[in-house]
């Protein structure tokens, strides 16, 4: 293309400084059922391993009565004067027996996730964090912010307190996303809440940086803030829990490291060996506007009747009906064209007038 797009640069009071051309990144095929795939496969790469006590269950002696006494051979308790003794024990139909199949932490926790695929995934995260209609259906709150994405000076990057970095949000118009992440905040449902993650709130913008000066210490302590390095995006940042269109304030040295990172339609990257962007099925989208375009009706072929087809294949007898006896039978005309010619034949001996007997043959008959 002749030129292309330029984005604002931001300084931290929300005025803009600079420009910067759109990297070939934000132009990358948007896939939202390879994202939600790949995540699903990459989250299960953090999970911990967990299992039942490998005991669980069998902390008693118990001793199966035999056979003879009119009760299932299902270990017992042993004993006498309580409750517990004759109780069966062990099974995973007892009370206080082991579970069927007890968990073991050496199950298969880990996926491997194709690269390409997961490098796909990521561009296209990154792409969809330049729409604002998908930003918003996420939920984050940009109604007040000048531009989408958003870029800001590489000044951002050398704060170190955190009241300076509320600062900055606010005069980017960032900050009622995380009002809204404060205003989110929930007490966990169920047994999570004393495994030490009681509560739980929404997602923030996420901050892209090329150089952390004090930034991350600046910004972590921010609820709903996270962090990320330009040259090793999280594709459990970008979207979190599958779904396209997180909230990303990108420093300006990281934008303009975006070519470099994930490369260009034309150059391949420099940090991923021999990567270059995925290229999209069809550059326009809109198909019914392709189709009923001039250039295509002019040479396809006029619309025929419109033709019902039966909604059912009526059934046809063979017996009855010639024409599907030969399709099933191809033989059967030629014996049928046989069997009219011997019916022929026997019609026309029996319509011949008898012979009468000769004189000589009643004589010889009589004189027996």
């Amino acid at each position: 293309m002749a030129s292309r797009p330029v984005v604002q640069v931001r300084s931290l009071e929300g005025e803009s400084t600079s420009t910067l051309p759109l990297p070939a990144v934000f132009t990358a095929p948007i896939r939202n059922d390879v994202v939600a795939q790949i995540h699903k496969s990459v989250a299960k790469n953090r999970r911990q391993a967990y299992s039942v006590a490998e005991n669980a269950g069998h902390q008693t002696s118990a001793e199966s009565w035999g056979t003879g006494r009119a009760v299932a051979r299902i270990p017992r308790v042993g004993g006498g004067g309580t409750s517990r003794s004759g109780q069966a024990a062990f099974g995973n139909m007892c009370r206080g027996g082991r579970m069927f199949a007890p968990t073991k932490i050496w199950r298969k926790w880990h996926v491997k996730v194709n690269l390409n695929q997961k490098r796909f995934a990521t561009v296209s995260a990154v792409a969809a964090t330049a729409l604002p209609s998908l930003v918003l259906a996420r939920g984050h709150r940009i109604e007040s912010v000048s531009e989408i994405p958003l870029v800001v000076s590489s000044a951002v990057e050398s704060i170190t307190k955190t009241k300076a970095a509320v600062a900055a949000l606010q005069g980017l118009q960032a900050h009622a996303d995380v009002s809204k992440v404060i205003a989110s905040k929930k007490i966990r449902a169920g047994k999570g809440k004393a495994r030490g993650r009681k509560h739980r709130q929404r997602r923030g913008p996420l901050i892209v940086y090329n150089e952390d000066n004090g930034l991350v210490r600046a910004f972590r302590n921010i609820p709903g803030v996270e962090t990320a390095n330009v040259r090793s995006l999280n594709l459990l940042q970008l979207a979190p829990g599958g779904h396209l269109g997180r909230f990303v304030i990108w420093t300006e040295g990281a934008f303009a490291q975006l070519d470099e990172v994930f490369g260009t339609y034309e150059k391949a990257s420099t940090l991923k060996k021999g990567y270059t962007l995925p290229i999209s099925k069809i550059t326009n989208p809109d198909v019914t506007r392709i189709i009923n375009s001039d250039e295509i009706q002019s040479v396809v072929r006029a619309a025929g009747s419109k033709t019902t087809k039966r909604p059912f294949s009526q059934k046809k007898n063979p017996l009855k009906n010639r024409s599907v006896l030969y399709s099933l039978n191809p033989y059967a005309k030629a014996q049928i064209k046989a069997a009219q010619s011997v019916e022929r034949k026997s019609a026309k001996a029996k319509s011949e007038p008898l012979v009468k007997a000769g004189e000589g043959f009643l004589t010889t008959l009589q004189s027996a």
